[in-house]
C-alpha cells in the first residue's frame, strides 16, 4: 500500500531529484526553475525539467548531463535563455 501511495501521490526519491540538479547545475551554466521526477516502473523514472541556460548551452548539452542518471527512462525539456 505505502509503494502504491507514493507512485498515485507524485512522490520522487529526494537523492534522486538532487542527483539530476547537480549534473544540470553544477557546470554554473544552468538553472533548473521547475523540476517533476516520477516513478514509471520498478527502477525507472521519468522526469521533466524547464531549465534556464547561457549562451552556447543547447538541449543536447542538457541531455548529455543527465546520461549518468541511470533511473530516468524518460526527460522531456525545456529550455529557457538566460536573460
Amino acid at each position: 500500500m505505502r509503494d502504491t501511495a507514493g507512485v498515485l501521490l507524485d512522490t520522487a526519491d529526494p537523492h534522486l531529484v538532487e542527483e539530476i540538479r547537480q549534473e544540470i547545475e553544477d557546470p554554473g551554466d544552468c538553472w533548473i526553475a521547475d523540476l517533476h521526477v516520477w516513478r514509471i516502473g520498478p527502477d525507472a523514472h521519468a522526469a521533466i525539467l524547464s531549465v534556464t541556460a547561457n549562451p552556447g548551452v543547447d538541449l543536447v548539452t542538457i541531455r548529455e548531463r543527465l546520461k549518468p542518471v541511470h533511473e530516468l527512462a524518460h526527460i522531456t525539456i525545456e529550455r529557457h535563455a538566460a536573460a
